[in-house]
């Protein structure tokens, strides 16, 4: 059933150097999101990208000898071919130097300028070159940059500014009056809180002191610096244009909601409304700040050497596992944890122990003792209604979790199910039921119940494991794969023929993956060493 529009977006990807599995999450977890809406019957539309302009872009590229556009265009490409290969559904990927986007960013300048709400002066104060972000001494932390910790360098030049001082209180009413267009609240208290009401400082909106960005029409020593250009994309990418635009933005926009990382909520709770309200737009409806995913206890930083990538763990595990161990490992407002011991103890006991094994068992039962015929569930028992119930009660309990962006929540409820199907199987004991032919009846709807229960299970799955749902699907030999036909259990058809059981997930022996981890690591940096490993330096 159609239930209207769906937008939502991540945070474009910084082009500086290939992500790591902490940047991935943000992916994963959009599209779980996205393809959850989409079995419910909205239509969705799920934007991701990158953000190339700026000066680190700049340095980046000159240290690997390139120039900026071939630079972004390799790890562009990267960046795009790890949201593929974590079988991501993304219906646009722009990139903040596509023509249209760049061609729409002036314009959006040019209209703020117009309006007076740009206006030119000159900046004096403290930068900090990776964050791209200016500071006052006030702001600091033990004289280095309140966000990354790095050396800010005292800068003085000509700029020109947005008046956020000019739309602060109309921000400040607008959050205050849409309770969860800041979510989760804690990060809206930190917003009205640390920087909203102290004050706000016009915001510098262009730079003279580097080239590679997007130029000012009408003053073209100054490039557009990363704000207006970079969170632009989430209207450009519908075609918004100051001067009429598209029909594809008049059905999507404004976004339901920006899912972004816990460090970016400033720019996309203060900047971005703000550039929205003078432009006379509808703000978002919502911001998602996530935590973030570390390694162990520590931030993912080349220099500690506790970098994974995607594509490593994929080769490793499988695109579905690492997808898994990232939706069900993150709180919803703590940050998240990863190693290589909890990705391996989490794959043996969720996947293969609990959803493979029962999967395997109950298809391997259908085939033994009914030569793979689904039978007419005719004789209820025990614990029947008790199966059910967990399957029936998933569905509303999963959809009050996402609404709230719980994901590992929701994938507890979820195998849930697969956890309370494998008690049914030791309480109904399907092998004893077998022996005894009066039994016969009762044992074909104890199978019944278990292969409707995986169905669930393989439905509920969809958005979070894709290739596992639909090799469950094969396996069973479901047709039925609808969101609503899980409204009440039993749509299963009896006379079905299932297939034959293959195992979804084979146990890992953990000495054997910790020797390819070994081998991998060495080869990753060899190659980085031949290709100057400096160009992908900390930042």
């Amino acid at each position: 059933m159609e239930k209207g529009k769906y937008y939502i977006t991540t945070a474009i990807a910084y082009t500086s150097r290939k992500p790591h599995i902490g940047n991935s999450y943000e992916i994963v977890l959009t599209d779980a999101l996205a393809r959850y809406k989409q079995m419910q019957g909205y239509d969705v539309f799920f934007l991701t990208g990158t953000d190339e302009h700026g000066q680190k872009i700049e340095e980046y590229a000159k240290v690997a000898g390139l120039e900026p556009q071939k630079y972004v265009d390799k790890v562009a490409g990267e960046i795009r071919d790890i949201c593929d290969a974590l079988n991501t559904t993304y219906d646009k990927f722009i990139r903040t130097t596509d023509d249209y986007h760049e061609a729409c960013v002036q314009k959006i300048f040019k209209k703020l300028y117009d309006q007076d709400d740009i206006y030119k002066s000159e900046y004096e104060g403290l930068y900090c070159t990776p964050c791209e972000s200016f500071w006052t001494e006030g702001q600091l932390s033990d004289g280095k940059c309140p966000d990354c910790g790095g050396e800010v360098k005292h800068t003085k030049e000509e700029a020109y500014f947005l008046r956020l001082s000019k739309y602060q209180k109309q921000l400040e009413e607008y959050i205050e009056s849409n309770e969860k267009f800041i979510y989760p609240e804690a990060r809206k208290k930190e917003m009205l809180n640390n920087f909203i009401r102290p004050g706000l400082q016009d915001l510098c909106v262009s730079r003279t002191s580097f080239k590679w960005g997007v130029p000012v029409t009408f003053d073209e020593k100054h490039v557009i610096y990363v704000w207006i250009d970079a969170l632009s994309n989430y209207i450009t990418a519908l075609g918004y244009d100051p001067d009429g635009s598209s029909d594809l933005y008049k059905k999507y926009w404004p976004a339901d909601v920006h899912i972004i990382g816990k460090d970016i909520v400033r720019f996309h709770t203060i900047y971005w409304p703000i550039m929205l309200m003078a432009l006379g737009e509808p703000l978002p409806k919502q911001v998602f700040g996530h935590p973030w995913l570390l390694f162990g206890e520590d931030k993912m930083s080349k220099s500690k050497g506790n970098v994974i990538y995607a594509d490593d763990l994929i080769e490793l595990f499988g695109v579905d596992a690492v997808r898994y161990y990232l939706l069900s490992e993150m709180p919803y407002a703590t940050d998240g944890s990863i190693t290589y011991e909890t990705i391996i103890e989490r794959y043996n006991s969720d996947l293969a122990n609990t959803i493979g094994n029962l999967v395997n068992r109950t298809i391997a039962m259908t085939n033994k003792y009914f030569d793979g015929i689904v039978q007419e569930p005719i004789c209820a028992g025990d614990f029947d209604d008790s199966l059910k119930k967990i399957c029936v009660d998933a569905i509303k309990k999963v959809e009050d979790l996402i609404a709230e962006y719980r994901m590992a929540d929701s994938l507890d409820v979820i195998i849930g199910i697969a956890k309370r199907a494998n008690k049914y199987i030791d309480e109904t004991t399907p092998w004893v039921l077998a022996k005894d032919e009066s039994q016969k009846e009762r044992l074909g709807t104890v199978l019944y119940n278990l292969l409707e229960a995986i169905r669930f299970l393989a439905v509920m799955l969809k958005p979070f494991m894709p290739d596992t749902a639909e090799a469950i699907f094969t396996q069973t030999n479901v047709d039925i794969k609808d969101y609503d036909s899980l409204s009440e259990f039993g749509a299963l058809k009896a006379g079905t023929k299932v297939g034959d059981p293959t195992p979804l997930f084979a146990r890992i022996d953990k000495e054997e993956i910790a020797k390819k981890i070994e081998e991998r690591a060495k080869a990753t940096a060899d190659a980085e060493k031949a290709n100057n490993a400096k160009v992908y330096a900390d930042e």
